[in-house]
């Protein structure tokens, strides 16, 4: 298992791929500095064609207004190029504020990165259909 880091500013964030599941590890207080950085390597992958994010929140103690407004970029993102995104090992209380401002309208909250993985291997092609289906009513 290859473990990629990326950063600037001293701030690194890690990622991995697993099968076809790129997997990002959200640090510390993600804020303006490090929500751009996660931001950025979500976008990586997408780029290098991975249609299944999960967002690994294991690290991430706080996240603030400017994080939240980041983590909304990159679940436009996701849905732009048909990808999937889950985040995972989220605690109570971000768990809550996604909760309370919509974002678990969009992404999926895993228990653990095992879980997410599980998730997002799922068949992707009866949610696009249900999708599409969705959007034609």
């Amino acid at each position: 298992m290859e473990i990629t880091e990326s950063g600037v500013k001293g701030e690194v964030i890690c990622s991995r791929v697993e099968g076809s599941v790129a997997i990002i590890y959200a640090q510390g207080y993600l804020n303006k500095i490090s929500g751009e950085q996660t931001e950025r390597e979500c976008r990586n992958r997408l780029e290098d064609g991975y249609r299944a994010l999960v967002l690994n929140f294991s690290d991430t103690q706080i996240v603030n207004s400017i994080g939240v407004s980041i983590l909304l970029g990159v679940i436009d993102a996701v849905e732009e190029t048909n990808s999937r995104l889950c985040f995972c090992n989220v605690n109570n209380h971000t768990a809550q504020l996604f909760d309370m401002l919509g974002l678990t309208r969009h992404v999926y909250l895993a228990p653990t990165e095992e879980a997410a993985l599980a998730w997002s291997s799922k068949d992707q092609t009866a949610g696009v259909a249900a999708a599409a289906a969705a959007t034609a009513n």
